[in-house]
């Protein structure tokens, strides 16, 4: 038995992971406590018996996707082309969500794509997508699809590259999956309307392929996304829209609050930057 392999996690929950190695999937455990691994890692491992082993190392990322809160961390994905920012209608979707998500992808340095599925809910899709068209222009495309009745917008994006879905609970990432990998056990799962909330139906990271080429990582829902991990200093930088105006404020050590002079500030006032975005960069600011 050899005594370490090259492989690639395509499930993680805790402790627990699945690695594909040598032609066959492996259960492994990581070393000791150690917890800093992410479906979509590259990694050695070490068999332990025919189908068991324990992942010694991870392989230089491209990047990885992470939440955070005080003190701790939550690993999404690494070695990922883009992110799918999942949204729909029903349940009521939150915009601040979304607009973590994307500051996320910003200081990963990954592109980042938003989906509106459940368009079959014409009335409140189309609302939604009036409310998303200032999107686009900032970098970020918006396709609106239903992963029950129509996925071809969203299939060309995914082509040859590796992508993960991420989102609040309930907006049918689990069901983009089943429409996208026909041979996919994802579970859909019911929505709890009593919450307008979804259950949490995916409960650790998955990676399918659709292709050899093309792989989907499946992310477990969430209601927050936590980004302890960015200084206050840097977050305006993780805005594209507000990067012309930085250094153009009047005091040095300006946070686009109530300041006089804030250039950011003027630029909402004029049309420049949306209220939302300021909006949304005010709340993440003051956590």
């Amino acid at each position: 038995m050899k005594t370490h392999l090259h492989g690639l996690i395509t499930a993680s929950h805790g402790f627990q992971y699945l690695v594909e190695a040598d032609g066959q999937i492996w259960q492994c455990v990581s070393r000791g406590k150690q917890k800093g691994y992410a479906c979509g890692d590259e990694v050695l491992i070490q068999p332990t018996s025919p189908q068991q082993a324990v992942i010694e190392k991870t392989l230089a990322r491209r990047n990885l996707l992470y939440r955070s809160v005080a003190h701790r961390s939550k690993l999404i994905a690494a070695n990922v082309d883009q992110i799918v920012v999942v949204l729909a209608p029903e349940p009521t979707p939150y915009e601040l969500l979304l607009n973590r998500c994307l500051v996320a992808a910003e200081d990963a340095g990954i592109p980042a794509i938003i989906c509106l599925n459940k368009s079959d809910l014409t009335n409140a899709a189309d609302d939604w997508m009036q409310r998303l068209s200032i999107y686009p222009q900032l970098g970020y495309p918006v396709l609106r699809l239903s992963a029950l009745h129509d996925i071809h917008p969203l299939q060309p994006w995914l082509e040859g590259k590796t992508s993960v879905l991420v989102g609040q609970s309930g907006m049918g990432k689990s069901s983009l999956v089943n429409a996208l990998v026909p041979n996919a056990t994802s579970s859909t799962g019911a929505i709890s309307t009593a919450l307008d909330s979804g259950r949490h139906t995916t409960t650790g990271a998955r990676l399918y392929f659709i292709n050899p080429q093309t792989r989907l990582i499946d992310s477990p829902g969430m209601q927050v996304f936590g980004l302890c991990h960015i200084q206050a200093g840097e977050l305006d930088h993780l805005f594209p829209e507000f990067r012309p105006y930085i250094g153009q404020c009047r005091f040095n050590n300006c946070r686009h609050l109530q300041e006089p002079g804030c250039a950011i500030q003027n630029a909402v006032a004029t049309g420049q930057i949306s209220t939302p975005r300021i909006q949304a960069y005010q709340s993440i600011l003051q956590g």
